[in-house]
């Protein structure tokens, strides 16, 4: 796909543990800015849900595995 690299201060390298090749995530912010991640809040969001569904049906899920 279309992608585009980014120079960034060592500072922020740093404070993200960025390594070459790495992903990071936009996410706006109101005033028209932007807010910076390391990991994309979303599928955090989205795992967590998971997880959840996955305590709470832990036995089916075993069964289904079978």
């Amino acid at each position: 796909g279309d992608t585009l690299g980014v120079v960034l201060p060592e500072e922020v390298i740093a404070h993200f543990q960025i390594k070459e090749g790495a992903f990071l995530y936009l996410s706006p912010i109101s005033g028209g800015g932007y807010q910076i991640a390391g990991h994309d809040p979303d599928f955090a969001r989205k795992m967590e849900k998971a997880a959840g569904i996955m305590t709470r049906y832990q036995n089916t899920l075993q069964v289904l595995a079978k």
